[in-house]
């Protein structure tokens, strides 16, 4: 064990573009003896981080899954041992990240950490797949909301019913399994039924794919292009603006055109 410990860095890796990583959280990932990393950042963050430096503790819907705990105490292992932690999270490392359950973990070790923000796929995503959380033409208010809860809960702490009613862009995340389920319940509290809806997977990757529909129709539009996790969910009239701008949008590449649809 070191005399003092090494401070770990809570770093949120974007999206997944390797050019959306900020200075510091490239200049931290090159600096570091150790990245444990989730499974969201983007494949060429990953690859271009020595082997040897990385260590694999992320989760995926109904697959492989490092603890939290897990991961807690792995933290702590390696700032006492005097090894400087970088923990890579995609997007922000604080918006449905677990990144505040771990700075509270390493602050009740006596562990120094700092916070590199990063870009968060609520609102990158929708970005490069041309639609606006917010217009001027249409809505002033944007909602984000998980929709893979913890399965310990009792009970939902999400409430469709109020977030039907706001009348803004209500934006999910990892919410693709569950899009049957939020959009009925969308629909059961008064949500119009052709409120347009926008699906993304894999934002700012090579492979993204971006898929359009209503709340009536996104269901079947999601099993028929295969939108499958990690990917957001946009409800909203915003939804509609990326048919006005698709042509002209440069983040994408011709595989994202051919399996983009709208109904």
């Amino acid at each position: 064990m070191a005399d003092v410990p090494a401070t770990v860095y809570l770093v949120g890796s974007g999206p997944g573009d390797p050019e959306l990583l900020t200075v510091k959280a490239n200049r931290l990932l090159s600096d570091a003896d150790v990245v444990l990393h989730d499974k969201l950042p983007g494949p060429e963050i990953l690859e271009a981080i020595p082997e040897h430096k990385r260590e694999d503790v992320g989760k995926r819907a109904d697959g492989e899954w490092t603890p939290q705990e897990y991961t807690n105490r792995r933290l702590v292992e390696l700032a006492e041992q005097g090894k400087t932690v970088v923990r890579l999270k995609g997007g922000d490392p604080f918006v449905f990240g677990r990144g505040g359950e771990e700075m509270e973990h390493l602050a009740a070790n006596e562990i120094p950490f700092e916070v590199v923000p990063g870009i968060t796929s609520a609102t990158g995503a929708p970005g490069v797949a041309g639609v606006p959380l917010t217009h001027r033409d249409h809505v002033s208010s944007v909602s984000f909301v998980t929709g893979h809860e913890d399965p310990s809960k009792d009970e939902s702490a999400v409430d469709w019913e109020a977030l039907a009613d706001t009348g803004g862009t209500l934006v999910v995340l990892m919410g693709v399994g569950k899009l049957p389920l939020y959009t009925q319940a969308l629909r059961d509290a008064g949500m119009a039924p052709e409120t347009p809806v926008a699906l993304v997977e894999r934002a700012t990757w090579p492979e993204m794919t971006v898929a359009t529909g209503t709340l009536d129709s996104i269901v079947e539009v999601r099993d028929e292009v295969g939108i499958e996790p990690p990917a957001i969910t946009v409800i909203g009239d915003v939804a509609a603006t990326r048919a006005e701008v698709v042509d002209f949008l440069l983040n994408r590449s011709d595989d994202q055109q051919t399996r983009a649809t709208n109904r």
